[in-house]
């Protein structure tokens, strides 16, 4: 999201060495405001920025939807595993007690009493070695038990921490729903209230239906199979609306798009622009190849698929569906090659 209409010389790939240092320093500003950013004052200026902030809130909602999701994960595992535990522990309780009861049956009489009184003492006394053996084996079946039984309470504690987790992480999901929703009604609310000329003009440098006036890319060759899978992924997704906090096939935000197209190549890329910065080498934009993730803004809050020649893929924000777009169309935070 943010301002999209600072483009760049087209032929990327072909060495406009002038025009790639310009973007380095840009990006080496990391955090400025588009060049072309209104006064705060006008609207379309701020339609951007509310945009913008959606955008960072959108990412803060993936991350929090992706630990809740791995977190439900953990604690199903969790409550699998006690509930196998306990069954453990019942029968173990129920072997020791047939074993007690036994004792208890056989252990009537005083042992030297026993013997005098039976009738074949060769026979009494194999039993009585045979109670001594169940003697150790019980013991050492109530030392299994109290093991279990420590174990249990460890994985209930264990357990009872991760749904205290889980809770949170539901309710940072809501808080960021929340702040998503509200700017992106804003944004809404301040596109509504502008003249037709201002929207027409917005919406002018704002479209693109990623499928018309599409950019040249002739002569672009995809460094190797994954990055060539990626990116035909990506390309089948133009004109796929963005969507908030989703990741395909039918909607995507950013990130989102990023990593089903890589899902496709077999990579599998983290859920946030924040977290994808990071999932792999980072180079210098001058020496940025097909299928590399440029990534924008000083807060990494935006990122987009290199294609060659100047452009990227990407999703842009609510009602700009997955399109191309220059390269330098915000400040350049950084480079990563999966």
């Amino acid at each position: 999201m943010g301002s999209h209409r600072r483009p760049v010389p087209s032929g990327f790939d072909r060495g406009a060495g002038a025009a790639l240092c310009v973007l380095s320093a840009a990006a080496a500003a990391l955090g400025a405001v588009p060049a072309n950013a209104a006064p705060h004052g006008d609207s379309r200026a701020e339609v951007d920025r509310l945009y913008q902030q959606a955008e960072e809130a959108t990412q803060a909602y993936d991350k929090a939807d992706e630990r809740a999701v791995a977190l439900r994960r953990e604690v199903n595992d969790a409550q699998d595993l006690i509930a196998r535990q306990q069954q453990r522990i019942n029968t173990m309780r129920e072997a020791l007690g047939s074993l007690a009861g036994a004792q208890y049956r056989s252990g009537g009489l005083d042992p030297t009493v026993a013997l005098l009184f039976s009738d074949d003492p060769e026979d009494y006394l194999a039993k009585a070695s045979l109670l001594d053996r169940i003697d150790v084996r019980r013991a050492g079946q109530l030392r299994e038990l109290q093991a279990a039984l420590r174990e249990l309470a460890q994985e209930r504690s264990e357990a009872a921490g991760k749904l205290a987790e889980l809770e949170r992480s539901r309710e940072a999901v809501a808080t960021h729903k929340v702040t998503v929703e509200r700017k992106l009604a804003a944004a809404q609310h301040l596109l509504d209230t502008m003249s037709a000329a201002d929207r027409a003009a917005f919406e002018h440098a704002s479209r693109g239906d990623g499928r018309d006036d599409l950019p040249d890319l002739s002569g672009v060759v995809p460094p190797d199979g994954r990055a060539a899978v990626a990116i035909a992924a990506a390309r089948a997704a133009l004109g796929k609306p963005y969507v908030w906090g989703a990741s395909g096939p039918s909607g995507f935000d950013c990130s989102g798009l990023m990593q089903w197209a890589y899902a496709h190549a077999g990579i599998h890329l983290p859920r946030t622009s924040q977290e994808q910065r990071y999932a792999g080498h980072q180079v210098p934009l001058s020496q940025a190849r097909p299928g590399d993730l440029v990534v924008y803004r000083s807060d990494a809050s935006h990122v987009a698929m290199y294609v060659g020649h100047g452009q990227v893929i990407h999703a842009p924000y609510p009602g700009a569906p997955v399109r191309y777009d220059p390269v330098g169309m915000m400040p350049v935070s950084s480079v990563t090659r999966p």
